[in-house]
């Protein structure tokens, strides 16, 4: 039987051995290649040289934290979506995360078959993203007075605008519904909306002065 190519290298770094093995192995079954680390350091030496199609980036982790390594990829910008895995506890800490431009998180215990489904839908719609190329068209929008929405805040803001509901949303952008609804009560919160209907108000105008 001839051999698959590969899906492209997931890089998962996690400092149990048995999380780091089943990953491994559920992703390999899947058609990835999968290099493993078991601090953020290692990840680090590599990642910036180095493109995965994704990675799995635990919170808890020696040395520096999960966290902290985001920032350093600079997460918003780094060529490759990067899922953090959090335990249950770690909700507010992986909110923050994607803030911190982190794709979405994923909370353990997990099954296989979930994050394989869950790395497969987020790189998809980001190969398409730079397919199109299309910068979001709220991208050079100004809303003065108010803190800059990140890149990923404005294509939420653009699926909330064109009228997609939370659900579509997170499948043309590759993340949990949940996510959007994080992303979307941050824009509220920077934009000053009170709700639905005056944050579209804000967009509309701000749309009208750029025009």
């Amino acid at each position: 039987m001839a051999e698959h190519s590969s899906r492209g290298e997931i890089f998962v770094v996690d400092d149990d051995p048995a999380v780091r093995d089943t990953l491994s192995m559920v992703l390999k079954a899947a058609g990835y290649e999968v290099i493993c680390f078991a601090d953020g350091a290692a990840l680090l030496s590599v990642a910036r040289n180095r493109t995965p199609a994704a990675i799995l980036l635990d919170v808890h982790i020696p040395g520096k934290s999960g966290l902290d390594i985001l920032k350093e990829l600079h997460g918003e910008d780094y060529p490759a979506p990067i899922f953090m895995i959090s335990g249950q506890g770690d909700i507010a800490m992986a909110v923050g995360a994607i803030k911190s431009g982190a794709l979405d998180f994923i909370e353990k215990p997990f099954r296989g078959s979930e994050i394989v489904g869950r790395l497969d839908e987020a790189i998809g719609a980001y190969a398409r993203r730079q397919a199109e190329n299309a910068s979001p068209k709220f991208g050079s929008l100004h809303f003065p007075g108010r803190e800059p929405l990140t890149r990923r805040e404005r294509e939420v803001l653009e699926q909330f605008a064109s009228g997609a509901s939370n659900k579509e949303a997170g499948r043309t952008l590759g993340i949990s519904p949940r996510t959007i609804e994080d992303h979307r009560a941050n824009i509220m919160k920077k934009l000053g909306a009170r709700n639905a209907a005056d944050l579209i108000r804000i967009v509309m105008t701000a749309a009208q002065r750029a025009s």
